[in-house]
């Protein structure tokens, strides 16, 4: 007989009660060995779904424990379920508010970790020391960049880590009293007071929306040695700008360059999860790993934000289930049906997502892209809801609502105060968000080895058996503790983050 001693199914059964589970590897109809039973009908490729049991039409399918859609047509045991057999459709969840909102077991304070980071005024933080450019419109965005692109031509001056642009398309032709002026305000300002960044210079072109002092006024801030501004009309065009703004950061680098790096507790780090390019096993490795690596965080008195509301969906139940409050889980809901009325709204729908990568990766529906998306959030009870870009002040697991483009994701979690990033990945996205570092998890191995310059830890292991998702997640955060204390990251190595602030432009352009 063969040595089954170190046998491993071909296939990841996730829950008793599922009727679908995932390969490990293409499994091809002769390979024998699946859980209890059926062979494989068709070929049934990595990371995608094989009927357990035979699923009539209509009925729901169920992987997580949780439904993920429904059968469009008869599916055999055995056979490859996807989008030529599943779909979304409508059902009652039962949102159970605040049934699991345990409160996390904390780590004694003498026995809670540490990292090396910048203490700020404000009290904050940092894990990096920037000064940054930050366009208040697009029409200032050239001169934004010349005047960063000055100082990446020159040797770096001791204890700054760059001088970057954060430039955007917007800043002009909306109205002031909209939200989209509310999140493009609140996202400058949280770039400007982050404790990633030691130094500020805003140049405007002089007679867009988004005044300079308008917005210092309504964001409470005022120019000072670390914060400076300036429009180009005013200096007298382009290149006297550029001038004048490499003179501002000259002057600012000695005193942004004398931070010092300090043994600060780890409840200072606010870390952001992101998923970008799922794949059928994102859900299953990396997801839930970094789910734990938060739970660690919070219980050593950190911050974690969850995002990304249309990835979340059709699986909000989890999350209120775990709300502190009930005004927490209401705040929650409110949010998802603004979404359902915002993508009416502009003739979508909440299933646009999941992706062609995402599906070419295994995942068929936004409920079960969801549901793998949200243990990225570990099991910690929901403290808060933040709206997009809105400063983040309460410690544990938080939820901010941002689309799920990444680029915009990120962008209202960093200026919501997120000083560390973990984004996940199964089939190799490739960003970097200045100025806070991002870790990029690989769900498996055999992408983490094909784009081993770009990926920072291989969560494959939990896929082929190696590791288990705890061990993953101390593993993980143990590598958050080392970034946060100035390790680089594959995408600063690369020079990512240059070109990912995006803020959310909502609303009317006129």
């Amino acid at each position: 007989m063969p040595d089954i001693s170190n046998y491993v199914s071909p296939l990841i059964r996730l829950n008793p009660a599922d009727n679908v589970a995932v390969a490990r590897e293409a499994i091809d109809p002769a390979t024998p060995g699946a859980i209890d039973g059926p062979p494989p009908r068709a070929r049934i490729p990595r990371g995608h779904k094989m009927a357990l049991a035979d699923i009539p039409r209509g009925q729901p399918v169920t992987k997580y424990g949780q439904t993920i859609g429904f059968a469009t047509a008869d599916i055999a045991a055995g056979d490859h379920v996807h989008t030529q057999n599943l779909t979304v459709g409508e059902f009652t969840r039962d949102y159970a508010v605040c049934a699991d909102a345990v409160p996390p077991v904390m780590v004694a304070e003498d026995q809670r970790a540490t990292f090396l980071g910048y203490r700020r005024p404000d009290g904050r933080f940092g894990t990096r020391n920037y000064i940054a450019i930050i366009s208040s419109v697009n029409c200032s965005a050239t001169v934004s960049k010349a005047v960063a692109q000055h100082f990446a031509t020159r040797p770096p001056f001791p204890g700054v880590d760059g001088v970057i642009a954060l430039t955007h398309g917007g800043g002009c032709a909306f109205n002031t009293k909209a939200e989209g002026y509310d999140y493009l305000a609140r996202t400058i300002s949280g770039y400007a007071t982050h404790p990633n960044v030691g130094g500020v210079l805003m140049i405007g072109l002089g007679c867009e929306t988004n005044q300079i002092p308008a917005l210092l006024q309504r964001e409470g801030l005022a120019e000072s040695d670390r914060l400076r501004s300036m429009t180009i009309q005013t200096v007298g065009g382009t290149r006297r700008t550029v001038e004048a703004g490499i003179r501002a950061v000259e002057e600012m680098m000695v005193l942004v360059g004398a931070a010092r790096r300090e043994p600060l507790p780890v409840s200072g780090l606010t870390l952001a999860l992101e998923c970008g390019g799922s794949d059928g096993y994102s859900g299953i490795s990396a997801n839930p790993g970094l789910g734990h690596a938060a739970d660690l965080l919070v219980r050593h008195g950190g911050t974690v934000i969850l995002s990304e509301t249309p990835e979340i969906y059709g699986a909000e139940h989890l999350l209120t289930r775990r709300a502190a409050t009930p005004a927490v889980a209401r705040k929650l809901l409110e949010r998802i049906e603004w979404w359902r009325d915002y993508t009416t709204r502009n003739n979508a729908e909440m299933d646009n997502n999941p992706s062609h990568g995402n599906k070419a990766g295994g995942l068929t529906t936004i409920l079960e892209k969801s549901l793998g998306a949200v243990a990225k959030g570990g099991m910690s009870r929901l403290n808060a809801v933040y709206e997009y870009a809105e400063k983040v002040t309460e410690h544990g697991l938080v939820f901010m609502d941002t689309p799920g483009y990444d680029p915009v994701a990120v962008t209202g979690q960093v200026a919501g105060g997120a000083n560390l990033i973990a984004f996940t990945t199964g089939r190799g996205s490739v960003s970097g968000f200045k100025p806070a570092p991002s870790l990029k998890l690989a769900s498996n191995s055999e992408m983490f080895r094909h784009m081993a310059e770009d990926m920072d830890m291989d969560c494959g292991t939990v896929v082929t058996g190696a590791e288990t998702i705890e061990a993953l997640g101390e593993r993980l955060f143990r590598l958050m503790l080392d970034t946060a204390s100035g390790q680089p990251t594959r995408s600063e190595e690369l020079g990512y983050g240059d070109n990912e602030f995006v803020p959310w432009q909502v609303g009317a352009i006129m």
